[in-house]
């Protein structure tokens, strides 16, 4: 019997970095159980060349990725959502957002790395720590037993791993 394939949405504001960075962790961590995608409220229309040069460090293809908006989703033909997950920092006071319909879903806001000002370096440190955050998230989450969870049970972990601290916090 082969196993279900569950959908999973990354939105941000600029569809440019996080977003980018957690669709690709998640369709390569998740071994095939998840397929992801990633959209914008507001898409900047490209993705961040820091974002695809970590990815590409890191052996991640690269060439499917791109800026969308999120209403792509919502046109006939679209896949159909399983999970949605917004990783816009609600600290920074940006407007994650918010997916119509009964997809389970949780909020994992993390500071936008394309948003750092500085010299490249400080620039690509910042990208670092956001692939980290969302690794270990998106590795918790691919974790999780999906099919022995009640939905009250699993809205709970999905909300445990959206307020998980890295160490230097």
């Amino acid at each position: 019997m082969t196993e279900r394939v569950f959908n999973v949405l990354f939105l941000c504001t600029g569809n440019s970095a996080r977003s980018i960075l957690a669709e690709a962790i998640l369709n390569q961590a998740g071994r095939g159980r998840f397929k992801a995608y990633s959209a914008g409220s507001h898409p900047q229309g490209k993705v961040n060349p820091f974002a695809l040069e970590l990815l590409a460090q890191h052996n991640f293809p690269v060439a499917h990725l791109r800026s969308k908006p999120w209403d792509e989703f919502s046109a006939p033909g679209a896949p159909q959502f399983d999970f949605v997950f917004t990783v816009c920092d609600n600290a920074a006071g940006e407007i994650c957002p918010v997916w119509p319909g009964q997809p389970m879903s949780a909020h994992w806001g993390i500071a936008d790395p394309a948003a750092v000002e500085g010299t490249d370096a400080q620039k690509r440190k910042a990208f670092v720590q956001t692939y980290v955050q969302l690794n270990r998230r998106i590795s918790q989450f691919a974790s999780l037993p999906l099919a022995k969870l009640d939905a009250i049970t699993l809205k709970r972990k999905l909300d445990a791993i959206g307020r998980l601290r890295d160490h230097g916090d």
